[in-house]
C-alpha cells in the first residue's frame, strides 16, 4: 500500500478560499514566471559567490551567500504558495529558465561584469514582482500580494547594495 502512495502525481486541488479558479490560474501562471526568474538568479548569484575575485573578494563573497541563502527561501515559499492556491508548482532547471526573465550565466565573466548583470537582474525581479502584486491586488488574493509585496524591497537593496560594492 505504501508503495502506491509515492506514484501519485501533483495536480491541480480544488480550492474555495474566495478567489475564483482562473484568476488563481493566472496567479500561478505569474508565480511560475516569478519563481522561475528566482530560481535563475539564485543559480547566477551561487556563480559569482564560488568566482568572484579581486578586492572586494571577500565582501561580494559573503553579500551574495546572503543572497542566495534568501533566494531559496523564498523561492520554497513562492513555489509553496502555487501549491497553495491549487496548481503544480514549476519543477526542473528547463522548466525555470522557459519561464524566467532572467538569462541563465553562460560564461565566466569578470567580477564587475558578473556583478553588474547580478544588479540588472535583481530589478528585473522587482519589476516582474510589482507585476505580480497588482495581478493579485486585482483578484484580491493579499496573501499572494503580501508575500510578494515583501520581495520588491529585497530584491531593491540587493541591487543596491551590488551597485554600490562596485561603484
Amino acid at each position: 500500500m505504501a508503495h502506491n502512495s509515492m506514484k501519485t502525481v501533483a495536480k491541480e486541488f480544488p480550492v474555495d478560499a474566495g478567489v475564483d479558479r482562473k484568476d488563481r490560474q493566472k496567479l500561478a501562471k505569474m508565480l511560475t514566471r516569478i519563481v522561475g526568474s528566482s530560481h535563475v538568479l539564485y543559480a547566477k548569484t551561487r556563480g559569482v559567490h564560488w568566482n568572484v575575485v579581486g578586492p572586494t573578494f571577500y565582501s561580494l563573497h559573503k553579500m551574495t551567500e546572503e543572497h542566495y541563502e534568501d533566494l531559496h527561501v523564498a523561492n520554497d515559499d513562492m513555489a509553496e504558495r502555487i501549491r497553495a492556491i491549487g496548481f503544480a508548482a514549476p519543477t526542473g532547471i528547463t522548466e525555470m529558465i522557459e519561464h524566467s526573465v532572467i538569462t541563465d550565466q553562460e560564461k565566466l565573466l569578470p567580477a564587475n561584469e558578473m556583478v553588474k548583470e547580478l544588479v540588472e537582474d535583481h530589478e528585473k525581479m522587482a519589476r516582474l514582482i510589482r507585476d505580480g502584486v497588482a495581478a493579485a491586488e486585482e483578484v484580491e488574493d493579499v496573501k499572494t500580494a503580501d508575500l510578494l509585496t515583501e520581495r520588491i524591497g529585497v530584491h531593491e537593496e540587493s541591487a543596491w547594495m551590488l551597485r554600490a560594492t562596485i561603484s
